[in-house]
């Protein structure tokens, strides 16, 4: 049994974005183009949303207790795909997904 989960291929998507609308739209346009060419598809799964943080001051000389702070969110999702053919990354290729969408593709 080990040998056959070894032989079997995964394309495993990973898709960050700063809105979490456009990447739950996006990981759904994926999901359904993928079907189309008949794909097993195990996803989307959330990852954790990282979080980054600034802190700066309003004036440039002098109040230095007046602050400003800023937080900046990535939202992170992951798709797997097995057993992808050729057919299905054509398609994941030709998909036209918004500006702010980040997807990092990995064979596994």
């Amino acid at each position: 049994m080990a040998k056959k989960e070894a032989t079997t291929q995964k394309l495993r998507l990973r898709i960050k974005s700063y809105d979490h609308k456009l990447i739950d739209s996006s990981a759904r346009r994926i999901i359904e183009a993928a079907e189309r060419n008949d794909a097993t598809i195990v996803g989307p799964i959330p990852l954790p949303t990282e979080m980054k943080h600034y802190t700066v001051n309003r004036s440039t000389f002098v109040k230095k207790d007046a602050r400003e702070q800023f937080e900046l969110r990535i939202h992170k999702r992951l798709v797997e795909i097995m057993n992808p053919n050729q057919k299905i990354i054509e398609s994941l290729s030709n998909l036209n997904l918004p500006a702010g969408v980040d997807i990092e593709i990995k064979m596994v």
